[in-house]
């Protein structure tokens, strides 16, 4: 047996809390209780079902965008969508509303172009060819006000996989998560590949959820090293959180006044300004986006 003397053993003390401390402060960026920071109070009836929410930090406007409207034409219609995308100021005041044409399915700001970008439904032309169906960069003002005009990125993608995914982008990589339907899988996207660059499988069973209990589409890429990716139990209340290997990192809980419903499993979910945003439609009259902290 190796004996230590003192000062060995105070090094080896010293080394087995400072391991602790480091273990703590890991686990502690996850809260333990998600935190309201914003609310956004819808100012008219969704055009169809409320989306996702994404923050300009130049503009210092929040976007929530509607869909679920398909882009139907006619002999004296363009094929366009009537679904709409709404701008809110910094507070959450209403600004304005643009039809932009799409059904929208993720909007988010891409900090490698300093635009508000939007995923349409069926990117992967799972579902056939539709028109007006892809990544589109929608325009702003330069006071924020959300516009009508919008400008292609790029049309189908198959790597996306379910036509109904709402992909979340990380944009240091330039890289997209896309969850799959009904399932705890994640493919990881480059719009440069035509395949899946990657694919998580977010350890569910470990944080005591099923996949009936989870967001369907839907998971959020925060941004934050080791807790990367943000998943709604919608059963259990709370927010999940996951490494970008699936390995389950810990949960937030959600405030047991809030009232979520069935649709909350397919829509009115998003991430943007370090937020998760859950649709509230039980407040206010047209219902109300919940800003929530869950990463310190």
């Amino acid at each position: 047996m190796i004996k230590l003397n003192q000062h060995q053993r105070t090094l080896k003390i010293g080394a087995l809390l400072a391991s602790l401390l480091l273990s703590c402060s890991l686990q502690a960026a996850v809260l333990p209780d998600a935190q309201l920071k914003l609310k956004i109070p819808m100012a008219k009836a969704p055009t169809s079902r409320p989306m996702t929410v994404a923050y300009h930090p130049a503009l210092m406007h929040y976007y929530v965008a509607d869909g679920g409207l398909a882009p139907l034409g006619s002999e004296w219609e363009a094929p366009i969508s009537k679904s709409q995308v709404h701008a809110f100021d910094a507070e959450g005041k209403y600004v304005n509303s643009a039809n932009p044409g799409y059904d929208n399915r993720s909007i988010y700001y891409n900090a490698n172009t300093a635009n508000i970008e939007t995923i349409t439904y069926n990117i992967s032309s799972a579902f056939g060819f539709a028109p007006n169906t892809g990544m589109y960069a929608l325009e702003m003002t330069e006071t924020g006000k959300i516009k009508d005009t919008s400008k292609e990125v790029m049309q189908f993608h198959k790597a996306f996989g379910d036509s109904f995914t709402m992909p979340s982008y990380d944009a240091e990589n330039n890289r997209y998560f896309a969850k799959q339907t009904r399932s705890n899988i994640v493919r990881i996207v480059s719009i440069k590949e035509v395949e899946p660059i990657g694919e998580i499988t977010l350890d569910i069973a470990t944080a005591g959820a099923k996949t009936d209990d989870i967001s369907d589409s839907f998971v959020a890429y925060t941004g934050s090293k080791g807790e990367e990716l943000a998943l709604l139990d919608l059963d259990h209340k709370s927010i999940l959180l996951f490494d970008l290997s699936g390995k389950f990192i810990g949960r937030s809980a959600l405030p047991d006044t809030i009232k979520l419903r069935a649709k909350n499993y397919y829509n009115g979910l998003g991430y943007a300004n370090d937020m998760f945003f859950l649709y509230n439609e039980n407040e206010g009259e047209f219902g109300t986006y919940h800003g929530y902290q869950v990463i310190k």
